[in-house]
């Protein structure tokens, strides 16, 4: 399945309190996933392999890493879980990095809301206005995200210009001075 999207990632202090601003809007709530997502070393772009107990995903993806709502176009291959393809894949590709957390998610309409606990970073928001059928434009999507920047009273400071993959890699591979 190809589709696109619009989203941003923002460190959030309190979660809960984002959560409750959401629950206001009678989101659909679908469930609470604990997560393992793997990278694999690709040339271009990201390859990802998400095991969860709600989705399980072979993901290839390229955005660019600046801050605020960027598009990202996606190429999502939903399966049923097998400790095999994640051999094939790291065997064939090597592993780059591995993501542990905890996502409760939540859509209203076509917008995805994750509340994210994540293993060595800490919490996050994360928001996607999603088009799988080429019915939004790209300046539609954008406005959906800025419009819940904005409810849920997220600050410029607060945005995450990268993946949770490169931050964690970045925090593994520090050399010490």
């Amino acid at each position: 399945m190809n589709l696109r999207n619009f989203e941003f990632k923002a460190r959030a202090d309190n979660i809960e309190k984002s959560e409750n601003l959401l629950l206001t809007l009678n989101p659909e709530f679908r469930g609470i996933d604990h997560q393992t997502d793997t990278y694999f070393n690709v040339e271009h772009g990201r390859l990802k392999l998400r095991e969860g107990n709600i989705e399980n995903s072979l993901i290839n993806y390229e955005r660019e890493d600046y801050a605020g709502a960027k598009e990202s176009r996606v190429i999502l291959y939903r399966h049923v879980p097998d400790a095999a393809l994640k051999e094939i894949l790291t065997k064939h590709l090597g592993v780059k990095v591995v993501v542990k957390k905890k996502r409760k998610i939540y859509f209203k309409d076509n917008v995805k809301f994750h509340f994210d606990l994540v293993d060595q970073l800490g919490t996050f928001i994360e928001v996607e206005a999603i088009d799988e059928k080429g019915t939004f434009t790209t300046d539609e999507l954008k406005e959906q995200c800025n419009r819940f920047f904005d409810f849920f009273g997220l600050k410029k400071e607060d945005i995450i210009d990268k993946s949770y993959s490169d931050l964690i890699w970045e925090k593994n591979n520090k050399k010490p001075r």
